[in-house]
């Protein structure tokens, strides 16, 4: 059966989830953390699409990604391939280095895309066990820029874009997107209702 067409959207972001095989590790070293990025920005200069959020976990990453001139699924195959290649040849690897095809959802309005972002600045604390004690403090993810209000080294995220859409938002300024994305009333709302 054939693999079911992937959609894509020059004017959409998308949240995109790349898991390792079986939930392995897949970033075992701050090597290879670096590495990926490079590969983003390696793939940003031929494809030129924006990432608004992104963190990378040991097992698995999270972009949330707009492409206007090529569609997604091309632009995840290098950055996949590219890795892969990577990984095999530091870690003398073989099989399969991811579990299957990535995850790819649409964000459809303004409002999604604040939400989808703070869900993705969450995942080091969002664990069963904390990798972090607080966000800031996570150095593989967009949140750390975003929170030390400096520009990221990489031309792949497109901070002023984020902050475009927060402006008509409940959290119009920076700071308030900051505390809402630390606020855990996610959990608060659970405890509530049990």
């Amino acid at each position: 059966m054939p693999r079911k067409h992937r959609l894509w959207s020059p004017y959409h972001y998308f949240h995109i989830v790349m898991r390792g095989n079986n939930r392995q590790t897949i970033f075992l070293h701050h090597s290879d953390y670096q590495a990926f990025l490079r590969i983003l920005e390696y793939t940003y200069q031929k494809y030129q699409f924006s990432i608004i959020a992104f963190c990378i976990m040991p097992n698995h990453y999270h972009l949330l990604l707009r492409s206007p001139y090529a569609p997604h699924s091309k632009i995840m195959a290098m950055i996949n391939r590219r890795y892969s290649d990577y990984f095999k040849k530091k870690y003398n690897y073989t099989g399969h280095l991811y579990e299957k095809r990535f995850f790819s959802d649409i964000v459809p309005s303004p409002f999604d895309i604040i939400a989808v972002s703070r869900y993705i600045h969450r995942n080091p604390i969002n664990t069963t066990v904390p990798l972090v004690e607080t966000l800031a403090l996570y150095l593989y993810s967009s949140y750390y820029y975003y929170y030390n209000k400096v520009p990221a080294p990489f031309c792949f995220l497109h901070q002023d874009t984020l902050l475009s859409y927060l402006i008509h938002s409940k959290y119009p300024t920076l700071d308030l997107y900051l505390t809402y994305c630390e606020d855990d009333y996610d959990l608060q709302l659970n405890h509530n209702k049990s």
